[in-house]
């Protein structure tokens, strides 16, 4: 699924040791790359590889960064509730 140029993504990682991160990007694919390449955050620096769990995408950098915001408040539980439904759902999740 390609990602419209001026869209932006709210996305979650599962990384290597269970754990769960949360960033925005406009281009996915490459964001997950350098996750996996060691060059992304410093959270997943030491938990590689990390696997895309989770993508939404947002009009805009501001609604991105409040939905971002709102994922992080969610409890470890409330997450992986959210990842499930969004699996079960049949979402498309390899980026592109």
């Amino acid at each position: 699924m390609q990602e419209p140029e001026n869209t932006w993504s709210v996305y979650i990682l599962r990384c290597a040791d269970g754990s769960l991160y949360t960033g925005i990007a406009k281009d996915t694919a490459r964001r997950l790359q350098q996750h996996n390449r060691g060059v992304g955050a410093k959270y997943t620096r030491s938990r590689r590889p990390v696997e895309l769990v989770y993508r939404t995408s947002c009009a805009s950098r501001s609604e991105a960064l409040s939905r971002e915001y709102a994922i992080k408040q969610m409890s470890v539980r409330q997450k992986r509730e959210m990842i499930d439904t969004y699996r079960d759902a049949g979402a498309t999740l390899a980026p592109t």
